[in-house]
Formats: C-alpha cells, sequence, structure tokens
C-alpha cells in the first residue's frame, strides 16, 4: 500500500504534466497557489491535510470549465485515479465529494461544504479567484473564450441555475457581477474572509478604474 507521502507526489507530477501551458487561467499555477492556500487555512481549522492537498491538486484537473461543460467527467475520473494510485477508500469518497461541490455554480446556486476539508478547499479556489491575480485570470480566461473585456450594452446576469451560469458569455467586466464580487461573502473560513476583504477591495478600485477610461473620464480629471 503505497503511502500518503507517495501519493500526493505520484498526483503532482500528473497534474503538473495535466495542467501545464493551460491560458485559461487553470493551469498548474493556479492548483499549486490553491494548494499552498489550502493548507495554511487547514492548519487554523484542523483539517485533514492529506485530504485537503489531494482535493487541491485535484479540483481542476477535470472541471467543467475544460471539458464542454460536462460535469459528470471529474467525480468518475477522480475515483479512477485515486483509486489506481492505491489511495484508501474512505479518502477517495472525501476527495470526490470535495471536487464536486467546490466550484461555483451561479448566484442564486448554494454550494456549502459539509466538511472543514471541504471548506478550506473552496475558500482557497475562491481566493485565488479574487484580488490582483483574480483579475488576471478572469481576462485570461474571457480571452480564452473569445469573450469581450466588456460589453456595456448589455447587463450582468445573476444566474439563478448552474446550467444559466455555465451557458453564459457575457463580457468579462460582467463575470465581476456575476460571480468574483460575490465570493468575500461566501467564504466559510474567518481566516478566508480576512483576506479576501482586501481582494474584494482591490477588485473595486479596479473596476472604477477600468469604467473611468473605459468612458475616457480620467483624462479629464
Amino acid at each position: 500500500m503505497p503511502s500518503p507521502h507517495e501519493i500526493l507526489a505520484r498526483t503532482e507530477i500528473f497534474v503538473r504534466g495535466r495542467m501545464h501551458g493551460d491560458g485559461s487561467g487553470h493551469d498548474w499555477w493556479h492548483v499549486d497557489r490553491v494548494r499552498r492556500t489550502a493548507l495554511r487555512l487547514a492548519r487554523e481549522e484542523g483539517a485533514d491535510p492529506y485530504v485537503v492537498e489531494l482535493a487541491a491538486l485535484l479540483h481542476d484537473v477535470w472541471d467543467h470549465k475544460l471539458h464542454a461543460g460536462d460535469d459528470s467527467v471529474a467525480p468518475r475520473e477522480i475515483r479512477r485515479w485515486l483509486q489506481e494510485a492505491g489511495a484508501e477508500e474512505p479518502v477517495v469518497e472525501q476527495v470526490c465529494e470535495i471536487v464536486a461541490g467546490v466550484s461555483f455554480k451561479g448566484a442564486g446556486v448554494a454550494t456549502p461544504m459539509r466538511t472543514p476539508e471541504g471548506a478550506v478547499v473552496q475558500d482557497a479556489d475562491r481566493l485565488d479567484a479574487i484580488g490582483a491575480v483574480g483579475i488576471a485570470r478572469a481576462f485570461a480566461f474571457g480571452g480564452s473564450r473569445g469573450r469581450p473585456l466588456h460589453d456595456p450594452d448589455t447587463a450582468p446576469d445573476l444566474h439563478a441555475t448552474f446550467d444559466a451560469y455555465r451557458a453564459g458569455a457575457g463580457g468579462t467586466t460582467h463575470h465581476f457581477h456575476e460571480k468574483l464580487l460575490l465570493l468575500r461573502d461566501r467564504m466559510n473560513t474567518a481566516a478566508a474572509r480576512r483576506l479576501a476583504e482586501g481582494r474584494h477591495r482591490f477588485m473595486e478600485e479596479f473596476l472604477r478604474r477600468f469604467h473611468d477610461e473605459w468612458n475616457g473620464e480620467d483624462a479629464w480629471s
């Protein structure tokens, strides 16, 4: 039976190879940031670091955004991967549950996490979606999908269902109102809420400046 260290090392090699070179903001370095943040949060929350690290490493490998909206791929493939790697069944179950529930699914869709391990992985993933890195990732993803930077002729849509959220194709600035600016108030842990506050304020200032420049108003002030 392989040790947790061996399973983590094998998983990291696999994920690095799988995510390398992604240009949508879901590359290996996103995964690594989520892992490091999740482990820091796990120490504060008393969560199992082994489950947390495995779930953080695997959380985006088969994500619906990267597989034509098919959200059935992830749990099936993660289960297969972990079983082949030699993970014990309780760990497999926990990681599959976390990955199935970690993603944002629309403004009107609740995504509660049942365990401390799920809570910290979800918080870490959401923290990486906001602030300076989150802004860069939002525009990288929009560009990878051919979306405009900004579309002043349409309004953001606070999607009521996961299907509506997946089908959304508005400008990238809409994504801030449809998701990113909502995340501060949806963090699970006190530590994540503290980190989210400054990142949230940075996004608000960015959007203010973006719209001033878009409208040419900054040139005259």
